[in-house]
């Protein structure tokens, strides 16, 4: 029988990973390892090299980004309104995440197709909104999404440094979006 409040191996190293990492994305797998209490061996035994568990960390940080949001707009009305409330799911997220997206993960082909989903989305977003007159619409749809993903970075950064807490970072996020690309006053 196994004790069900302790975690797996796999989940010490990955819970350790996302930790150490998270404070200095170059930190060797010895760092990692030492956290979870296991030795590099146990490290190896379960994630091959460096990018095999980096890879890993990003599809767990890829799902529970996507629950996250889910959660956050279930019950939005609006495109704009997942627009803000996505930025408030995300934003908190960083401290965990943010050092992924400063991994080069393209060339794993998983990583790359949930990337251009949540792109596609994004721009659905992003045109819905433009609809509902938040956006302007001519502004490029490609030119907001990569500007809203930066947006949330920035937010990551910014609470990362301690200049902000996620929700100051999130209302600047949206502060930006909106005042910085918002319809023009005619």
């Amino acid at each position: 029988m196994t004790n069900s409040i302790r975690p797996s191996t796999r989940d010490a190293i990955i819970d350790a990973a996302f930790a150490v990492l998270s404070k200095d994305p170059s930190a060797a797998l010895a760092d990692i390892a030492a956290r979870a209490g296991v030795g590099r061996a146990t490290l190896h035994r379960h994630f091959a090299s460096r990018d095999d568990l980096v890879r890993t960390l990003a599809k767990i940080a890829n799902q529970e980004m996507d629950e996250a949001v889910e959660a956050a707009c279930v019950d939005a009305q609006s495109h704009s309104e997942v627009a803000r409330l996505a930025l408030q799911a995300l934003i908190p997220l960083g401290d965990r995440f943010g050092f992924l997206a400063l991994e080069p993960l393209e060339n794993d082909p998983e990583l790359r197709a949930f990337y251009e989903q949540e792109q596609r989305e994004t721009a659905d977003m992003v045109e819905g909104a433009k609809g509902e007159g938040l956006l302007d619409p001519a502004v490029p749809t490609a030119w907001i999404v990569q500007a809203y993903d930066h947006l949330i970075y920035a937010g990551w950064e910014s609470v990362k440094a301690g200049e902000t807490t996620p929700d100051q970072a999130a209302e600047l996020a949206w502060r930006t979006l909106t005042h910085g690309l918002g319809r023009p006053k005619s």
